[in-house]
């Protein structure tokens, strides 16, 4: 079966090489839509920005981590820009990594 909680932890293995830090802490992923039957799934993720040289390698990284999870066949990248990232989005561990205070 395949959970949420497993993806995240493999997709927290993927850093953005411009910031050196995970893609999870950043807050690029905004959902993972998970179907049991056909066993994929469905990263909901942003970039920092519309123009991010990046896209192209995250397209193909993402989906390669996500389907090291336990139990997933399929994964594709469904890339949005609504809502917008903004710094606000990284976690409270990425802010650390980032030196960013509070």
């Amino acid at each position: 079966m395949i959970s949420k909680k497993d993806v995240l932890g493999e997709l927290s293995l993927v850093i953005d090489p411009e910031l050196n830090i995970n893609i999870v802490d950043l807050g690029l992923i905004y959902d993972i839509l998970i179907d049991q039957k056909k066993k994929s799934v469905e990263i909901v993720m942003t970039l920092t920005s519309p123009g991010c040289p990046l896209a192209i390698v995250f397209d193909e990284w993402v989906p390669n981590a996500a389907k090291k999870a336990a139990g997933v066949g399929e994964a594709r990248v469904n890339l949005v820009w609504e809502p917008v990232w903004n710094p606000d989005k990284i976690s409270e561990n990425g802010k650390e990594e980032l030196g960013i205070l509070q």
